[in-house]
């Protein structure tokens, strides 16, 4: 991965980390932040790939489809 690659991955997951922090205590639905995402040409893949990788490293929660930012908890 080149750093500018490394760049905008982190300025894509800061942007998902902010939105699922605003969607506040109700969280936010998976799919509503998929259809964002593919919008910019994110595949299905590559959006629970992010949203795994998210969750693995605590930035995020799962429960059933809503995300939920961590300081939303």
């Amino acid at each position: 991965m080149t750093n500018d690659q490394a760049k905008a991955l982190r300025m894509i997951c800061d942007a998902v980390i902010d939105s699922v922090r605003a969607a506040g205590p109700l969280g936010a639905p998976a799919g509503t932040l998929y259809a964002v995402l593919m919008t910019h040409g994110a595949t299905l893949d590559q959006f629970e790939r992010l949203m795994a990788g998210l969750v693995s490293v605590g930035k995020l929660t799962k429960r059933g489809d809503l995300y939920f930012a961590e300081e939303a908890q």
